[in-house]
């Protein structure tokens, strides 16, 4: 009996080496599986600038016009981040301002999804909508300078309204993030967009007809130069330096 659990132990002793070898092998990853891959970083100190900004339009059948748009920058200089808001609106020259007598029901797990959700919700005829997500990631580049942020400051918890012949505007800042709104007029619909906890949200139900929506975010990062010192590119080195003991 122990003669044979010797003759097994030795085996896969002598069976190991050739395993372990074909297991560490490296194996060349091709442009297909590379492209599937996620979680790529961006080490703080190379952001340089950091900013968002958001926007809603809504033109109705007679071209009145409510626009709403919100907008945040940050660098270095920055003491307290302020959302700054601006709300606009224009009365067309159309008479056409019919009520809306669409009804568009359900939909209430929309606001609970996780990363970006985007809807549009039609109960009318020759509605336009659009939901944009833009991120603009420049290198090597330099902070705006000298960024002019005009509009009313929301403060945190707060909130900030108008009115225009196209409809309400509303804009708010709860729980860390930010939510601008348009109710239209004449029961024509709605639009909504919400940033914050990792999460987009862009929505438009539309209950009339001839109507158009835009709702646009856009974020924009600056990332200057590697800036790497003799410290971190000797610490990156001594990591490359234990590979070796590997076999790579």
């Amino acid at each position: 009996m122990n003669t044979y659990r010797w003759l097994t132990v030795l085996c896969l002793a002598a069976s190991m080496p050739a395993y372990a070898a074909s297991a560490f092998k490296p194996i060349e990853i091709n442009d297909a599986e590379l492209a599937q891959l996620r979680g790529r970083f961006v080490m703080p100190g190379r952001i340089v600038s950091f900013g968002i900004v958001m926007s809603t339009t809504w033109t109705n059948a007679a071209g009145d016009t409510s626009t709403v748009k919100a907008n945040m920058q940050i660098d270095s200089s920055t003491i307290t981040p302020q959302f700054y808001v601006q709300t606009t609106g224009e009365t067309g020259k159309g008479s056409d301002r019919p009520t809306g007598t669409g009804t568009v029901i359900g939909g209430s797990g929309l606001g609970t999804g996780a990363g970006v959700t985007q809807t549009v919700r039609a109960a009318g005829d020759g509605n336009t909508a659009y939901n944009n997500v833009g991120i603009n990631v420049s290198e090597n580049g330099l902070a705006p300078a000298n960024l002019v942020q005009s509009g009313q400051v929301l403060v945190a918890g707060g909130s900030i309204s108008g009115n225009s012949a196209a409809g309400k505007v509303s804009v708010s800042a709860n729980n860390g993030g930010l939510q601008m709104a348009i109710q239209a007029n004449h029961n024509q619909g709605s639009a909504v967009q919400q940033i914050g906890g990792g999460n987009v949200l862009q929505g438009t139900i539309l209950q009339g007809n001839s109507n158009f929506v835009n709702n646009m975010t856009q974020l924009n990062v600056v990332l200057g130069s590697n800036g790497l010192n003799n410290v971190a590119l000797n610490c990156n080195l001594d990591q490359l330096k234990g590979l070796r003991t590997l076999g790579y």
